[in-house]
């Protein structure tokens, strides 16, 4: 059995289709004629642009327009004239199409991938796919087709592109595998729209595995096994009729109360990243949005956003969810993000260096306008401003106190605003959770970051494959610290919410129940599974299962124990 990251869900029972990664070598040579080369690359990116568009309408036919928005960004950031200018400029000093799209394109893959942010990072993929087309056009070699793939396919490549996935006939593909790759990536969301059962970042599958061999993959989770007896097959097959008849049921919690089994009500929200993603949330049947990442707004440009661009931003977001909840998550950069315009220095230890809280009150004017922009857009909903990686109460203080300056200044000049905004903090740090008594006396709401909040109390980047064994939301300081951070807001009457991937965990919820959340925010796909899942729990049942949970010692016990009572 081989094991990854189970990235869509549901059962694939098929032969082995290995499709080979293409070789984009090329020698760097210095160019006499710029003129032609400049041409030679403009041509490249028009071709590219025709491709990707006929790809991005294949994928609207097959799934929708959402997910053809990702190819169609593609064609945005390759038009972007900072990208492209910077790529003119290389081969305006004489280097060749190739190593200067190259050299642009590793630039923004390094500065994607190094925001530690799961959905900041799927752009370095998307990224790396636009560099691979282009220099692949220059080239002159053909595309990867899979078009052609006969029924009853899975599908094992390196990395699965979404100009890849443009060509894929649901109908033929069954499963799909990778060796890299997230539950975040674009390659996993198109996956997921394509309802295709997808294993990612499986070590060694595309050399491990062979062409035409029976494979079952687990897209739920993350198998892939290999060589299945009859009883095996057998099994799976019964797994698979059993998933799809709870996919159907699914539906029926379309438009229904978030409530458990004894009819106490949850607010079920979704995390986004852009304005267009509100439309997404509102699609899943969101109750909101408990974390707007607005990073988007200040990458892929070679200036910072005006305060007009961000309220155009906020308030598109706003009017999409109507009235609903809407958490601003004020700007997550620093040290970590190779921004140019933004002249940050090289850090030794990024995320526990100058970024985010620590950044904005540091640089007051930028932040001043990000909080006047999200005040202003207050005016067409309800707006909630969260400040992340708190670490000291000072640090709320200092936030809050900015937050009246700013209401001042648009009192000042006529424009509305609401004026009893909250003011939240996302508890992602040891020290948020220690001191969250303190911080509960002065802040608005919580919202419970655990992806970062599982590394930091555990020391352990789960990008590290030497300690990823420790992170886990599971461990029993990590569960200490969540209980702690929710009995503290609930003891001073303030809201609860958790907006990391333990919201939607089906062994997290009634732990989460327990401890007191009020909130849940996830992925959109998630939002119909979260609210089934939150069904079946009565507060008493889930206190039941704490109680046994927090006198166990080890994270591996803990799981055990969960995989036999969920």
């Amino acid at each position: 059995m081989l094991k990854g990251i189970g990235a869509s869900d549901g059962i694939g029972i098929g032969r082995v289709l290995i499709i080979a990664e293409q070789s984009l070598e090329y020698t760097p040579k210095e160019v006499t004629d710029v003129d032609a080369e400049l041409a030679r690359f403009h041509d490249a990116v028009d071709k590219f642009c025709d491709n990707t568009m006929e790809q991005a309408d294949a994928i609207r036919q097959s799934t929708g327009d959402k997910e053809a928005e990702i190819l169609e960004g593609h064609i945005a950031i390759i038009r972007d004239p900072f990208m492209g200018g910077e790529i003119e400029n290389l081969i305006k000093a004489n280097q060749c199409a190739e190593a200067a799209v190259d050299q642009i394109c590793k630039m923004f893959i390094d500065m994607f991938s190094a925001t530690g942010d799961d959905l900041t990072m799927q752009r370095a993929a998307d990224v790396r796919d636009i560099r691979d087309g282009i220099i692949g056009i220059l080239l002159g070699v053909q595309e990867v087709k899979i078009s052609d793939a006969p029924a009853g396919t899975v599908l094992v490549v390196k990395e699965l592109t979404p100009s890849m996935t443009a060509g894929i006939k649901k109908e033929n593909i069954v499963g799909i595998v990778t060796e890299t790759g997230s539950q975040t990536s674009h390659s996993a969301i198109l996956a997921r729209a394509l309802e295709i059962p997808a294993v990612l970042s499986v070590e060694g599958a595309v050399t491990g595995l062979s062409t035409d061999e029976l494979v079952i993959v687990d897209g739920s989770k993350g198998d892939v096994l290999t060589a299945p007896n009859q009883e095996q097959i057998d099994t799976y097959t019964a797994k698979r009729e059993a998933f799809l008849r709870e996919r159907r049921e699914l539906e029926s919690f379309r438009g229904r109360t978030t409530a458990g089994a004894d009819g106490k009500e949850y607010e079920l929200f979704c995390n986004i990243g852009t304005p267009k993603d509100a439309t997404k949330a509102m699609e899943a049947d969101g109750e909101g949005v408990g974390l707007f990442r607005t990073e988007f707004l200040f990458m892929d440009r070679d200036r910072l956003p005006t305060e007009d661009e961000q309220f155009d931003a906020y308030k598109q977001a706003s009017l999409i969810l109507k009235g609903k909840p809407l958490i601003i998550r004020t700007l997550d950069i620093g040290g970590d993000k190779e921004i140019p315009y933004l002249g940050l220095a090289k850090e030794e230890n990024p995320f526990m260096g100058f970024r985010a809280i620590r950044y904005c009150l540091k640089n007051r004017d930028m932040f001043k306008s990000q909080l006047k922009a999200i005040l202003r857009a207050s005016a067409f909903g309800d707006i909630r401003i969260m400040f992340p990686l708190i670490t000291a109460v000072e640090e709320l203080r200092e936030g809050k106190a900015l937050v009246e300056e700013a209401k001042a200044d648009l009192k000042a000049s006529g424009i509305a605003f609401d004026e009893n905004i909250q003011v939240g903090v996302m508890t992602e740090t040891a020290a948020s959770g220690v001191i969250a008594d303190l911080l509960a006396k002065e802040a608005d709401f919580f919202s419970i970051g655990t992806n970062d909040l599982t590394g930091y109390t555990m020391a352990a980047d789960r990008g590290n494959s030497d300690v990823s064994y420790l992170y886990s939301p599971l461990q029993p300081s990590v569960l200490r610290m969540i209980k702690r951070i929710i009995e503290c807001g609930t003891k001073e009457g303030i809201s609860v919410g958790m907006c990391g991937e333990a919201a939607a965990s089906p062994m997290m919820i009634p732990l989460l129940i327990s401890f007191g959340l009020t909130e849940f925010s996830v992925s959109a796909p998630s939002v119909l599974k979260v609210r089934k899942n939150i069904s079946k729990w009565t507060k008493a049942e889930a206190d039941a299962i704490a109680d046994k949970v927090m006198a166990m010692t080890t994270e591996a016990e803990i799981t055990a124990y969960l995989e036999s009572v969920i």
